[in-house]
């Protein structure tokens, strides 16, 4: 494999990892605060509905809400290590 071939390679895995990233917190935020809401409830945080929300309902939405952060923690930990990072040290020393 050429170097072009290469860079191109890993710029389709670097988007992939991305993509299933964004993914996954738009799927817990969906399944937290839309499919899982309580009857007659709008969506979105409980508040006060939350003293009322059975046992097991509350665990499904904390974890999916779980999920979600660690989706979000993991994206935000890879955009440091691979862009973030990377354009500060090229600020920092400079060629």
């Amino acid at each position: 494999m050429n170097e072009k071939t290469t860079k191109l390679l890993l710029l389709i895995v670097h988007w992939i990892i991305i993509l299933n990233f964004v993914i996954e917190i738009f799927y817990g935020a969906l399944m937290t605060f839309v499919v899982l809401s309580p009857a007659g409830h709008a969506g979105g945080p409980l508040f006060g509905v939350a003293t009322s929300l059975d046992y097991e309902d509350m665990m499904v939405r904390r974890m999916y809400a779980t999920e979600t952060w660690i989706a979000i923690t993991g994206l935000a930990i890879y955009l440091a290590i691979t862009e973030i990072r990377p354009r500060m040290k090229k600020l920092a020393y400079p060629n």
